[in-house]
């Protein structure tokens, strides 16, 4: 199965609460999974398609050690791939943080602040044929 966009843009949701790309906070147990997501973005533009940061996020979430991965890491993604996995639209960064995503022609993901200039090109669709989709909502209406 297919997970990755490509030549796309993923605007906040219409919903989003947010008026500035904001870092998400961490809980006293650790990183929650939209902080994986951020920080991964933003230390790694353009490294990670959707699939790979999905199940990254997945394996930082779980703590599973790197033995374990040395060992089974293709047992480990098919397992975790078996299961219906929400795609980013779904993502937190875009329904509450004020993040836009952008997958480029390779599918690679950069996150692109709300009130950025970059963000407002992109919306505007003056960076040519990228494809707009919006963040789910956070309600139902």
């Amino acid at each position: 199965m297919e997970w990755n966009y490509y030549d796309t843009f993923i605007t906040v949701a219409p919903d989003c609460p947010a008026e500035t790309g904001t870092k998400p906070p961490d809980k006293k147990s650790g990183k929650t999974k939209p902080g994986i997501e951020f920080e991964l973005l933003e230390n790694h533009p353009y490294v990670y398609t959707q699939e790979e940061l999905l199940f990254e996020v997945h394996i930082r979430h779980k703590n599973i050690p790197e033995a374990e991965l040395a060992e089974r890491r293709e047992q480990i993604r098919e397992e975790f791939f078996r299961k219906p996995q929400p795609c980013l639209r779904a993502s937190m960064l875009p329904k509450k943080y004020g993040w836009g995503l952008h997958f480029n022609a390779k599918g690679q993901i950069a996150i692109v602040p709300v009130e950025s200039p970059d963000y407002h090109r992109f919306v505007e669709g003056a960076n040519g044929k990228v494809k707009l989709l919006a963040a789910m909502r956070n309600k139902k209406k």
